[in-house]
């Protein structure tokens, strides 16, 4: 069984994907000087990861977009020692970057359950500060939402890559209540015969140009960083976008895809990448594929086929280069061993460096009694 999330939206407003809100922790309390009381810290504010919320749902909910942590308690006769101000968490879903004014990453919400401090509450009055109390840290603070996935479809619209999702987890897309962006991705589940699920992002079509934000270029790259590789889908046969715009070939495609990805930001392009090559089934497609392998074995020989500015900084290289037919599904079985194979691959090596980090941390304390 494979389960799809697609949301449908309508096109204003409907769907906020970050969201900037003023935090500000607790005040501390009044410490008491007579007795040497100390008063209680003020509350600190946390951001919380949450299944079945969204920044919508946030923004409908506080209008205001503030959130203060709750006061610390005075000293009293009663309690010398102030009690400590509420924290005030705030419910965030899922696959948000939680980032400062300025940019700085304050921290990732990958999973149900993780929390970032955003401001801490203030320390209560004390001998030290004269028993006067501490306001709390305040700031604005920006939730920004990314989709993710194991795999990221790249492609430009018509590169066929809906129906090659639908193809790889042999179901039809069910309509469900998982808000991404306004842009409508997909997330298709595939299973394998041990249990092993993949999730597989498809990503609506780039643009050329969709670094510079033409449509919603941007939008969409900055679902692609939190996908742990690409795959890239294009045309055998090539693609025209519209009538007035340039016929690229499938080898065109996959170098004006590699920049867009390397003007947004250079590091997409290091990630694993897996080519798909679709629409098998066409006429002339067997001497299509022949002549991309040839390009992509040697693609500054045919660089000269790009504009200057189109031509990558480095070109991709695949792991592997699947043709397929989303229509016939020739090749889909063959496309889910090599992206298991793939991401398998990763596994093992990053298992590998934690045990190598582990086995190195365990041996330093004995070199220092050398």
């Amino acid at each position: 069984m494979v389960h799809f999330s697609r949301v449908c939206l309508r096109k204003y407003g409907n769907f906020v994907d970050n969201l900037r809100l003023y935090v500000r922790g607790g005040s501390g309390g009044m410490g008491l000087p007579r007795l040497g009381g100390q008063g209680g810290k003020g509350g600190d504010v946390w951001v919380v990861a949450t299944k079945s919320v969204t920044l919508k749902r946030i923004k409908d909910k506080y209008p205001q977009k503030r959130f203060v942590g709750g006061s610390g308690a005075n000293s009293s006769v009663r309690a010398l020692k102030g009690d400590k101000g509420k924290n005030t968490e705030i419910l965030a879903p899922v696959g948000i970057t939680v980032t400062t004014d300025d940019g700085r990453i304050l921290g990732d919400l990958n999973t149900e359950g993780d929390r970032v401090m955003v401001a801490k509450g203030g320390p209560g009055g004390s001998f030290h500060s004269a028993f006067e109390p501490s306001k709390g840290q305040a700031k604005h603070i920006r939730l920004d939402l990314k989709l993710i996935a194991d795999l990221g479809l790249v492609g430009f619209p018509n590169a066929g890559k809906s129906s090659l999702l639908t193809a790889m987890s042999n179901a039809t897309p069910q309509i469900a209540s998982y808000a991404f962006t306004t842009l409508k991705p997909e997330i298709g589940k595939l299973m394998y015969e041990d249990y092993k699920q993949i999730s597989v992002a498809d990503l609506p079509g780039l643009i050329e140009g969709a670094h510079i934000n033409k449509g919603m270029g941007h939008k969409f790259l900055k679902h692609v960083e939190r996908t742990k590789q690409l795959l890239f889908v294009v045309d055998v046969c090539g693609f025209q976008l519209a009538s007035k715009t340039q016929f690229r070939s499938a080898f065109e495609a996959v170098q004006l895809l590699t920049k867009e990805l390397e003007l947004y930001k250079e590091e997409l392009v290091s990630k694993p990448a897996l080519l798909v090559v679709n629409k098998m089934d066409l006429p002339e497609a067997e001497d299509k594929l022949q002549e991309l392998e040839e390009q992509l074995q040697n693609p500054d020989k045919f660089s000269d086929l790009l504009p200057d500015d189109m031509i990558p900084k480095r070109y991709m290289t695949f792991r592997h280069m699947v043709p397929v037919s989303a229509t016939t599904r020739f090749g889909i079985d063959q496309l889910k061993r090599c992206i298991r194979e793939s991401l398998d691959e990763d596994t093992a090596m990053a298992t590998k460096a934690i045990h190598q980090e582990r086995l190195q941390a365990l041996r330093l304390p004995s070199h220092g009694h050398l």
